[in-house]
């Protein structure tokens, strides 16, 4: 798995867990071990940029994904994944850092950025939470995958709940 993480947003953040929550989550779903992602970390004013371009939506977001190949993980367990290049997920560490202590389990920006990076990895692949099925499905496969990666890395206590809605 290809994975690069690129951080240009003049906060520390840590590299290693978000390549390593990407290639987790990735394996869990099945995507092909030579598909490619790309991670970038911006400021606030980059993601904002963004947000507006994208969205047409003011002020800056948590996540954002862009899909390139429009890969989807395998329907069989027998099937072979397709191989190709996922796309990129933005991250935003200052907007991370405020929804993880104002979330109901507060938690550290880099375990926000984890979550958040599931959850870009998850759009990605078609995912979306627009409507309640759709959110209840999406959701329950973000905190599976974050669990098992925490359980893998020997972090102990409540993984982050959802902040994204």
């Amino acid at each position: 798995m290809s994975i690069d993480v690129n951080n240009e947003s003049g906060t520390e953040v840590d590299e290693q867990a978000i390549l390593d929550i990407a290639r987790y989550a990735l394996a869990r779903m099945r995507i092909h071990p030579l598909s490619e992602l790309s991670v970038i970390v911006v400021d606030t004013d980059a993601m904002e940029q963004l947000h507006i371009q994208w969205m047409d939506l003011p002020g800056p977001t948590d996540v954002m994904s862009f899909p390139m190949d429009e890969l989807r993980p395998p329907a069989k367990d027998d099937e072979e994944p397709p191989q190709g290049l996922l796309g990129d997920i933005v991250l935003c560490p200052e907007v991370a850092k405020k929804q993880g202590e104002e979330a109901p389990t507060q938690h550290s920006m880099d375990e926000e950025l984890q979550l958040l990076t599931v959850h870009g990895v998850l759009h990605l692949l078609g995912y979306d939470h627009e409507e309640p099925d759709e959110k209840a499905e999406m959701f329950g496969l973000q905190a599976a995958i974050v669990d098992g990666w925490r359980g893998e890395h020997g972090l102990t206590g409540a993984s982050p709940a959802p902040t994204v809605s």
